[in-house]
């Protein structure tokens, strides 16, 4: 993670126009609101973990940006954002909901509708960007949960916000390839904790609550890939439901309980094979890591999905370009 501005190095004069340009360089276009003549002090880094946009700001200077409907008008990207206090009470507004985070907590927001994220004393955040489609939960169910805090203190909350921190403060010590790994664990945490709360503050409809259902077996599946006895019963009993109804939920997918578990671990098995820091792992390794042990099986499997034996797939992938 970078320093892209630490106020102490900018001349008090240029302060104002050069944070505002940095903020909305790295978070997108906003409006910068400094009420009075209060001195800017504080300090912005930004970096990525994967796909994810990692941004921390410190500031001792009561403030707030916003995303009005004109800056979306000329500039309206689909993401989603997680604001994480890390220290202070920031506060944040968004479809006519409004929260002051305490410490440890964090709430989503989403960049393409107006908000307003504030700070009345010195505050140390963390902000999360990723494109809408990363989080795999419906729309309308996101967009009654902004600016509605997550705690740290249970469930998906207590895995999430830690892990958040820490990748906020240590995000430049990650390398490349662990660190499109940690993105995985990090969304598959923050889908975990968004879900609980959907839960608990909406009644859903049958199809949604179906849907959230589905999303959240998805998530256990792709969590537990390298169990050997992960099968359609201990999915089923993981989530209280009767088998019959595990199938039926897969049937609106076009695919079954079984075939989508060997979908996913043939997945991984093919991104860990095209992922050069596991050039020297062997193949049958890889397999096995994902409860695929029988060689010859994977490799026929392998090879009937991606059109390549799984060792040629590797070297295609790995072959140096020209």
């Amino acid at each position: 993670m970078g320093i892209l501005i630490r106020t102490r190095d900018v001349p008090a004069a240029r302060r104002y126009d050069e944070w505002r340009s940095i903020v909305c360089d790295t978070l997108g276009p906003l409006d910068l609101r400094i009420e009075g003549d209060a001195p800017l002090r504080g300090e912005i880094s930004a970096g990525h973990l994967g796909p994810l946009g990692v941004g921390r700001v410190q500031t001792s200077t009561p403030h707030s940006v916003h995303r009005t409907p004109g800056l979306i008008r000329h500039d309206n990207p689909d993401l989603y954002r997680v604001v994480l206090a890390i220290s202070g009470r920031p506060a944040l507004m968004q479809d006519g909901r409004s929260t002051q985070l305490k410490r440890g907590e964090f709430a989503i927001y989403d960049f393409g509708r107006p908000y307003e994220l504030a700070y009345d004393s010195a505050v140390h955040l963390a902000i999360f960007g990723f494109p809408r489609t990363m989080l795999a939960l419906p729309f309308e169910s996101i967009a009654k949960l902004t600016a509605v805090p997550i705690t740290p203190d249970s469930g998906g909350g207590a895995l999430a916000a830690p892990l958040l921190r820490r990748v906020a403060l240590d995000l430049e010590t990650y390398q490349t390839a662990n660190a499109a790994r940690l993105s995985t664990v990090v969304m598959d945490l923050v889908t975990m904790a968004i879900t609980e709360r959907v839960e608990q503050t909406e009644t859903l409809s049958e199809e949604s609550r179906s849907r959230t259902l589905l999303l959240r077996i998805h998530t256990f599946i792709e969590q537990h890939l390298g169990e050997p006895d992960l099968a359609p019963g201990t999915v089923a009993a993981a989530h209280h439901v009767s088998l019959r109804y595990l199938h039926r939920l897969f049937e609106t997918q076009d695919t079954t309980v079984a075939a989508w578990i060997r979908h996913r671990r043939l997945e991984r098995c093919r991104k860990d094979l095209a992922d050069p820091a596991f050039h020297n792992v062997p193949v049958g390794v890889i397999a096995s890591r994902y409860a695929l042990p029988d060689s010859a099986h994977f490799s026929r499997l392998f090879r009937r999905t991606y059109g390549l034996p799984p060792a040629e797939y590797r070297r295609t992938c790995l072959m140096p370009p020209g």
